[in-house]
């Protein structure tokens, strides 16, 4: 059974902190302070998606632009990468943001990334040059 949290609770969380770590941490030897570079006092909401009680994919929403919301962190651990989690974590995302009245969303991402943000209707503008010890892609997608 597949369950997405709003993510509202401390055991909520550590779910979204086990799948980066093995997503990130552990299946992409990202250094832990660059993936975990949260600010306290910032204003993120989380996304964690779990099938059968076990934590699978996350996402963060960073909502400290006025003019967007950047859905960033999106990971699904390895072996269930494939199964369409991304997209549903995807959908509730925007959904999210959509009841938060932005309408403009921005996604940072990993080169390898890109072609499926742009299944999902985001258009990658390699113009933009984003300064990042991990070389990222910029794509964006207005929602009504």
């Amino acid at each position: 059974m597949t369950e997405i949290y709003r993510v509202d609770s401390v055991w909520q969380l550590a779910g979204v902190y086990e799948v980066r770590t093995r997503t990130f941490v552990n299946g992409q030897g990202i250094p832990k302070e660059l993936e975990f570079d949260e600010v306290y006092g910032e204003r993120y909401c989380y996304l964690l998606l779990e099938e059968n009680q076990t934590a699978v994919a996350t996402a963060r929403i960073n909502l400290t632009h006025e003019e967007y919301a950047k859905i960033e962190r999106v990971g699904v651990i390895p072996e269930f990468q494939n199964k369409g989690y991304g997209r549903i974590l995807i959908d509730a995302a925007e959904n999210w943001i959509r009841e938060l009245g932005i309408h403009k969303i921005v996604i940072t991402s990993q080169q390898q990334a890109v072609g499926f943000y742009e299944s999902l209707g985001y258009i990658a503008k390699p113009e933009i040059i984003i300064k990042s010890a991990i070389p990222i892609v910029y794509t964006e997608k207005e929602i009504s």
